[in-house]
């Protein structure tokens, strides 16, 4: 397996270079996994993507770099000391660096000689291709994906002359998953969203949430989907438990600052008991925070936003290919049980790329929009079942009148200050917990049945928990499992409490500073972790650095 670092300012076409890259070398059979690393800017700073590619299975990145491809001299020195013995430094050769594994070539004259300073990128592709035994056939497809067609050909040769420039330096491989799909996770949170019949998704630009928006909005009309750009995310909400109301499947996105100002709103979701779909793509906070990185900082604010009480659901997603299937059960989920389920994504997952196998939306079914209704006899949309959930009758779609209130209300629908009519609708709401709790998938168990250590985590801490345990468990210096929730509230707690038992040892992984998960694992089952190895620093742990956080031994907190 290999990776590298393409790096430079932004505004140097890094973004363009590495989307190239990577459909080359899906093109060529391998796993590739792509992280992006950015700065919340239009031009300057230092940014980088970590491309990883292989035969063998790609969870996630790297900081042990085979390469680095330097668009600027910050990035060497900001990254050199990542970089193996025998790896290179590809870079322009007017940037002075004193290393002997720079292989300098003139990046910068070529594209000048062809006509664009602009091409650089593509020339660094064709060298990157060269460096690792890559052939340069379907380059011109590649490139064309990302490039105008004005500026086509000109890219061609500039990949041609990169190409030539260089002499292989890694051994080739032999790929062998060409049919897989490349996909970001905000695309494929999107394919999930039509999948489950979405009609109408509205925001107001926030990062990272705003690639699933651009994600549906390309679908829009081939699906016929409406994407509204609101003002501000009090009226996307709102929307979209209106267009909820009258029948549509609809959500919402955002990340940490705007869910905060949706919170009203998703209290109307619940005593109202509209279906609704509401993303967090993560960020770190408070307030603007670090806009362009990741965390995994809004679990409990999830779980408990909106004041009064009623029941949701909050999801969390584990990779690309997770994302997809779980936001089609969070329609599910939300239709069936009429309540608002969040989906907890966060800007690594939303940003990064992988290739995955192609999606079966076969896999999940989801629940009809409203119910057959009796349209002789009486009807009360808030009817007091067993189950909690009532008949939901689409407003227009037959004789009867669909009553409904942010106010408590009786089983009509109409506004009630009655004591025993409100313990009553509470409990018809609380009710459909019991039926929540029989559709919650449990955690990924990562791992052998002969363990001793058992880490947690929840989300995109899949990656790092998947390649930690394998890296762990080759030490042979004890024997380690990993339990992963994508379902995160209610808590789904069988396998938590049987593999409990066994283990000598908790640990919580979590991104984040207070160990939000290990919080609630405690507040539900009364299972305290031992120990927490927690990042909050903006930029996603590896599986590696969760590996040396235990060799070295993780003190609790």
């Amino acid at each position: 397996m290999y990776n590298i670092l393409i790096g430079g300012a932004a505004g140097q076409g890094i973004e363009t270079t590495v989307a190239v890259l990577e459909r080359m070398l899906k093109r060529s059979g391998y796993n590739v996994f792509t992280q992006k690393d950015f700065m919340s800017r239009v031009r300057g700073g230092h940014n980088f993507s970590l491309v990883r590619f292989g035969n063998e299975s790609v969870f996630g990145h790297s900081y042990h770099l085979d390469g680095i491809v330097a668009l600027d001299s910050v990035t060497i020195k900001d990254h050199r000391s990542q970089l193996s013995a025998d790896g290179f430094i590809l870079c322009d050769s007017s940037i002075e660096a004193d290393d002997p594994r720079v292989i300098a070539i003139d990046m910068n004259s070529m594209a000048k000689e062809l006509g664009n300073p602009r091409v650089s990128g593509s020339i660094a592709t064709g060298a990157i291709l060269k460096l690792f035994g890559e052939p340069l056939e379907g380059i011109d497809n590649a490139l064309s994906a990302s490039i105008k067609p004005k500026y086509l050909e000109i890219n061609q040769k500039a990949a041609r002359r990169g190409f030539e420039a260089v002499r292989e330096r890694f051994p080739h491989l032999t790929g062998t998953h060409a049919g897989d799909l490349l996909i970001s996770g905000s695309q494929a949170m999107a394919l999930g969203a039509i999948a489950a019949g979405l009609r109408f998704y509205s925001a107001y630009p926030m990062s990272p949430a705003t690639p699933l928006m651009e994600a549906l909005a390309i679908k829009a009309d081939e699906v016929g989907l409406v994407v509204e750009q609101a003002e501000d995310e009090i009226a996307a909400i709102n929307m979209a438990i209106g267009a909820s109301f009258a029948g549509a499947r609809a959500m919402t996105g955002t990340s940490g600052g705007g869910f905060s100002l949706m919170v009203e709103a998703l209290g109307l979701s619940g005593i109202a008991e509209i279906p609704l779909v509401v993303v967090d793509v993560q960020r770190p906070g408070p307030a603007t925070g670090l806009p362009t990185r990741t965390e995994q900082s809004d679990l409990l604010f999830a779980i408990s936003a909106s004041q009064g009480e009623f029941p949701r659901i909050v999801l969390s997603v584990r990779s690309g290919e997770d994302a997809f299937y779980q936001t089609m059960r969070a329609f599910d989920l939300a239709e069936r049980f009429q309540v608002p389920v969040i989906i907890l994504s966060d800007q690594y997952i939303g940003d990064s790329s992988w290739t995955i196998p192609r999606l079966d939306p076969e896999r999940v079914s989801v629940a009809p929009v409203g119910d057959e209704v009796d349209q002789k006899g009486l009807y009360l949309r808030y009817r007091d079942t067993d189950s909690g959930v009532s008949p939901r009758a689409i407003p227009g779609n037959g004789r009867h009148i669909v009553v409904i209130d942010s106010d408590e209300h009786d089983e009509a629908g109409h506004i009630t200050e009655s004591a025993r009519v409100r313990v009553q609708m509470v409990n018809k709401r609380m009710r459909k917990l019991d039926g929540i709790k029989t559709q919650l998938k449990e955690p990924a168990f990562i791992g052998t049945d002969g363990f001793d250590v058992l880490l947690i985590g929840w989300g995109s801490m899949w990656a790092p928990l998947t390649e930690a345990v394998g890296l762990l468990n080759e030490d042979k210096q004890g024997r380690y499992a990993a339990l992963v929730f994508g379902d995160v509230y209610p808590l789904p707690q069988r396998l938590l409490l049987d593999k409990s038992k066994q283990a000598s040892r908790i640990i919580d992984v979590e991104q984040n500073a207070t160990g939000q998960l290990a919080e609630l694992i405690r507040r539900e089952t009364g299972i305290v972790c031992d120990a927490r190895i927690l990042k909050y620093d903006g930029r996603q742990i590896s599986g590696e650095e969760v590996a040396e956080r235990i060799r070295e031994g993780v003190d609790s907190r």
